[in-house]
């Protein structure tokens, strides 16, 4: 079983890989397939490891929308056909910077508890 800094590095790197192709704008994302694909799976890959955190590492951080970011990633996998590539690609421009700084911020906080 992977520890909770594990799990908030995952969320991280996930961030990262988006991040990478994010770069090359919504036309982008709007106009390829696998670009669309690759956000979505990297989005599960965020919810998935959010919801395997424990709920009191969650509790810590409770300006983290938790509950949000578990229920999208019940969407993107079990609901599949409806999946809305324009809430996708908000999610990655207005949500994901912030998720990523407050991500960082509690693994630095959990790197200096003993």
């Amino acid at each position: 079983m992977r520890d909770p800094k594990e799990r908030l590095r995952d969320i991280l790197d996930a961030i990262a890989n988006i991040e990478r192709y994010a770069v090359r704008g919504r036309q982008a994302f709007a106009s390829d397939e696998l670009i669309q694909n690759w956000f979505v799976r990297h989005l599960q890959i965020i919810g998935e490891a959010a919801y395997t955190l424990p709920q009191a590492l969650r509790d810590q951080q409770p300006d983290i929308p938790w509950a949000q970011i578990i229920g999208m990633r019940h969407i993107l996998v079990h609901d599949y056909f409806v999946i809305d590539t324009d809430i996708v690609w908000d999610a990655v421009e207005r949500d994901l910077p912030d998720l990523k700084t407050k991500v960082e911020g509690l693994l630095r906080k959990l790197a200096n508890t003993p």
